[in-house]
């Protein structure tokens, strides 16, 4: 791709959940189209290989430990940045946890604690100290990372559905409150999706894969770079009159 065909060209980019699948993904395609990544997640030593592999290839990457369910820690990854690159252009929040599928009565309340306290109060402290460093840069562009269990139920899912319904309310409401101060906020909402995550869930679950391909038009489960290339176009200045929206990719299962 020609210099000017980067689509992320001189962009500062934070990434949540970083340390593999979809996150992982995502770092990789957005140094590509020419970010400069942070790459936050728990796990500092899947970080550090990542960023080895990322400025070796001669991009622009560095590296925080972060889990998002610390408000602490979601502001140090922000201040690592702009110490680091100067600003914040744009954020995937992307870290996020699922669950087994059981009846919600059936449910214990670590389940519902460990799930609502990643994927919402999660996103909630990243979206504070992101528009904050926005709001001080000139603006920007922000993804989530919902599902489409953020749009449509899921059976024997109920935390993880609502948490990802949370995500969405989330999104709009930052796009509507941000939005003429030079902030986006848009949403993606993934079917099934090659992960650590799904990959253990699957194991966990025999059969679920099979069933899922089985009502996805598509009949597979996408590539996280499948991903990771909506993230990029939304977080791109080639998107920019798209804000509060939530798009499905997710080989057209929401629309069965």
């Amino acid at each position: 791709m020609t210099e000017s065909g980067w689509i992320l060209r001189d962009k500062v980019v934070l990434v949540t959940g970083a340390s593999s699948g979809i996150g992982a993904a995502a770092a990789y395609l957005f140094a590509r189209e020419g970010a400069s990544v942070v790459l936050a997640a728990r796990r500092e030593d899947r970080l550090a290989a990542a960023v080895e592999e990322l400025t070796a290839k001669g991009f622009q990457a560095s590296a925080v430990v972060c889990d998002v369910t610390r408000a602490e820690d979601a502001r140090r990854a922000v201040a690592h940045t702009v110490e680091r690159y100067g600003r914040l252009d744009g954020a995937f929040n992307n870290a996020g946890v699922g669950g087994d599928q059981a009846p919600l009565h059936e449910m214990g309340d670590e389940v519902y604690d460990t799930i609502v306290d990643t994927n919402v109060r999660g996103l909630w402290n990243c979206l504070r100290a992101q528009i904050g460093a926005m709001l001080a840069g000139g603006g920007g562009a922000i993804v989530n990372n919902s599902s489409v269990g953020g749009l449509v139920a899921i059976p024997t899912a109920a935390p993880y559905v609502a948490s990802k319904h949370a995500v969405v309310g989330f999104t709009r409401a930052a796009a509507d409150e941000y939005a003429r101060r030079g902030i986006r906020v848009n949403a993606l909402a993934p079917g099934s999706t090659r992960s650590e995550i799904t990959v253990d869930w699957y194991a966990r679950n025999p059969g679920l894969e099979e069933a899922i391909h089985e009502v996805t038009p598509q009949g597979r489960t996408a590539a996280p770079e499948e991903v990771a290339e909506a993230a990029a176009w939304l977080l791109s200045d080639r998107s920019s009159y798209v804000t509060g929206t939530v798009l499905p990719v997710d080989g057209g299962y929401v629309n069965r």
